[in-house]
């Protein structure tokens, strides 16, 4: 019997990492492809932000139903239910590349990429060629059809709600039944290990994300030999949707495991007496009140709410950050998130608890401590407005061909070249042009990724010196200076990531020592509540419009409107971003300043 028990609770704590793994496997690997999706279906970054924030949405729709009528039932079963529709969502999000049709890349190499004399880069102009060129002729008219029928973004939306519904019942009703049925002094050390595979996912979910986005997003459809872009440009998309197709499989196999789990294990003696469930609908309201009457836990509610927004911010779009600002690939950028960042914050986390035990920190120690280390961190975090790279030179957009700021000029005046494509070349004075056709070329040479643009009128304009005029696909790469400053903003990155995670633990214990053992539940889940409503939904969606005003060159989709951004003010971009995270801490430590006093 007891040797049955034993293997019984072993196995629930192990069948529940599993489940903790696979769904911030999943929710990390969402985040890893935020650029991937904004490339694949066109959308600017505040759309992205309303797919992201869609997890807490679903989530919300159902965790007052799940909190208290499901924990009456089969919990082992409600999760394995609930990892069921994760899984379901999960694919359902990869559904779109499977009828959306091939990828198509704005490119000038048309026809005759398999010949040594392509076409030229500069056609004739005439007025209906001029009419034309503002309409990218590049895919099939069908295709307009087959795009403007249904907005496939809508299916990712879609699978993310659903992940979140299914996502709901693992935590509440996870850590309840061990809980319930796990020893007082074993039950902190089984929660701790679940807490801790669950900090693992992520880096598998970023090291996934990085895997994909070097792989092209139709690879085994294409002939990779035509593909004129590499993982570093700003058309690429990786193959966001194998890494779904993944993560769906395992968070299905997680669910396997908890049909075999029975509804209740034999109960320790000191829970036994006490075990019963309650109707607090009557006593709800007092209950509220008393809770919220609480100084220190609303101060602490209201902080954590801002830090939340500033930390979702900040973590949705750090990849794309990097990208951006210093000229990484995704697939470099989710490498360092999963490989750096994430340890970063689980060591701070775990030092924070250690802390704590050695010197046995107070309810006042540890408010001390966390904003010691909040207001360190947030001084250490100053420094990234120093580690700035210059934008990039681009003609016509952050560098002019002779005086004005405009992608029409005298050089480029005889070919009828549209101003919407986004074709870049890197001319041999190393600044990049948004095509071959803005640039002035008139022929080209060599095919696929080695063709070779010759007889570029515009780099006469800016080039001093004598030479070829040719200019050779992609953007320009980023200067040395920034490649120097790279290393530096990742130390940084680590070691205020470090050091702010490490009043994690201790604030965490705060909340919960500062209110009656009987409020505890409801304190956690007012606190999980709120930091997802008044965080989680709206953060991603308002620093996605941040971003989005900083935009220097936008796409466009092939039935019209506007698509994905192809080119950013970097300045501008770090500016906003870096200060409304500060200012976002700078609030938080305001409001925690008198709970310290």
């Amino acid at each position: 019997h007891y040797g049955l028990k034993f293997n019984f609770k072993l196995y629930e704590k192990q069948t529940l990492s599993f489940a903790y793994f696979a769904k911030a496997l999943s929710g990390s690997y969402m985040k890893s492809t935020i650029t991937q999706l904004e490339r694949r279906f066109d959308i600017p970054s505040y759309l992205i932000g309303i797919i992201d924030g869609s997890f807490e949405i679903g989530n919300l729709l159902v965790i007052a139903f799940v909190s208290y009528f499901c924990a009456k039932l089969h919990r082992p079963k409600i999760i394995a239910i609930g990892c069921i529709l994760m899984s379901f969502g999960t694919f359902l999000i990869a559904m779109p590349h499977f009828i959306i049709g091939r990828y198509k890349i704005e490119t000038s190499i048309r026809s005759s990429v398999n010949s040594t004399n392509n076409l030229s880069p500069c056609p004739a102009s005439s007025p209906e060629s001029l009419w034309a060129g503002d309409r990218p002729s590049i895919l099939p008219s069908r295709g307009c059809e087959k795009e403007s029928s249904v907005s496939m973004w809508i299916y990712v939306l879609l699978g993310n709600i659903l992940r979140g519904i299914g996502e709901t019942p693992v935590q509440p009703l996870g850590i309840s039944y061990i809980d319930d049925y796990a020893q007082s002094d074993n039950a902190a050390l089984y929660i701790g290990c679940v807490q801790t595979i669950s900090i693992i996912g992520p880096v598998f979910g970023y090291l996934l994300g990085s895997l994909c986005a070097k792989i092209y997003v139709d690879i085994g459809y294409v002939d990779m030999e035509t593909i004129t872009i590499t993982p570093g440009d700003a058309r690429w998309v990786g193959a966001w949707w194998l890494g779904y197709l993944i993560a769906g499989a395992i968070t299905l196999m997680s669910a396997v495991p908890f049909w075999f789990l029975p509804k209740s294990l034999p109960m320790p003696v000191e829970k036994s007496e006490n075990h019963s469930f309650k109707h607090p609908f009557t006593e709800f309201v007092p209950t509220l009140k008393s809770l919220l009457g609480n100084p220190v836990y609303t101060i602490y509610l209201c902080v954590t709410i801002v830090q939340f927004n500033s930390l979702i911010g900040m973590v949705t779009y750090k990849p794309k950050y990097i990208e951006q600002h210093y000229g990484q690939s995704a697939s470099k950028a989710n490498f360092l998130m999963g490989m750096i960042n994430i340890p970063a914050v689980a060591l701070g986390m775990f030092s924070g608890g250690v802390v704590m035990k050695k010197y046995k920190l107070t309810i006042m120690g540890a408010a001390k401590f966390a904003f010691g280390t909040s207001l360190l961190g947030y001084f250490l975090s100053l420094i990234f407005f120093a580690m700035g790279c210059e934008n990039a030179k681009v003609a016509g957009i952050t560098v002019s061909y002779s005086g004005y700021q405009s992608l029409i000029s005298v050089c480029n005046s005889d070919c009828s070249c549209t101003s919407r494509e986004w074709d870049p070349v890197c001319g041999e004075n190393g600044i990049t042009y948004v095509s071959p056709c803005l640039a002035g070329c008139n022929s080209s040479t060599g095919s696929g990724k080695n063709t070779v643009f010759n007889n570029c009128k515009c780099l006469a304009v800016a080039n001093t010196q004598p030479g070829n005029l040719t200019a050779t696909l992609g953007q320009c790469p980023h200067r040395d200076s920034c490649e120097k400053v790279f290393p530096y903003f990742l130390a940084m990155s680590v070691l205020s990531s470090f050091i702010i995670s490490l009043g994690g633990t201790p604030g965490f214990m705060l909340l919960v020592r500062c209110i009656k053992p009987e409020l505890k539940s409801l304190a956690l889940g007012i606190h999980t509540l709120a930091t997802r409503t008044l965080a989680g939904i709206p953060a991603p969606i308002y620093f996605g419009a941040i971003i989005d005003t900083t935009c220097l060159k936008w796409g466009y989709k092939m039935c019209g409107g506007r698509g994905a951004c192809r080119i950013y003010d970097t300045s501008a971009y770090r500016y906003l971003q870096d200060g409304f995270i500060l200012t976002l801490h700078a609030v938080s430590m305001g409001i925690g300043y008198p709970s310290n006093s």
